[in-house]
């Protein structure tokens, strides 16, 4: 991680996170296209070589989604016993926007937080 020399206000990790902005300002766009992680903030110029969010946001939301899913699932069909079709038609499409929307979103919050803590790769001190 570069040494960060400039001084910005505190931003709240969660709320530039969800929004996908600039840990550092706030007010640069994260991510170039949908998950993609921008080189550097257009604003601030911050570098996101920290930036590693790695698998965790799409474990977070494939146990989020799965969860709601499975659970409204299983209610339709107890409470209401539709064709398979039906599942078919709401399941998949609501997993997909869900899926979608959540992992930008976890992924966001996770860089966010990585650049408040300082977070890098770990290292051995043998000396």
């Amino acid at each position: 991680m570069s040494q960060d020399e400039a001084h910005y206000p505190p931003v709240d990790p969660v709320q530039v996170g969800l929004r996908g902005r600039c840990p550092r300002c706030g007010e640069g766009a994260l991510f170039d296209g949908l998950l993609s992680v921008k080189p550097k903030c257009g604003v601030c110029g911050l570098d996101n070589a920290f930036a590693d969010a790695g698998d965790g946001p799409a474990v977070f939301v494939i146990m989020i989604i799965g969860f709601l899913v499975v659970g409204l699932a299983l209610w339709l069909e107890v409470n209401y016993s539709p064709a398979l079709w039906v599942h078919l038609i709401l399941w998949i499409p609501l997993s997909t926007v869900l899926t979608l929307v959540l992992l930008r979103m976890a992924k966001g919050l996770l860089i966010a937080l990585q650049y408040r803590n300082k977070a890098a790769e770990g290292t051995i001190d043998r000396g």
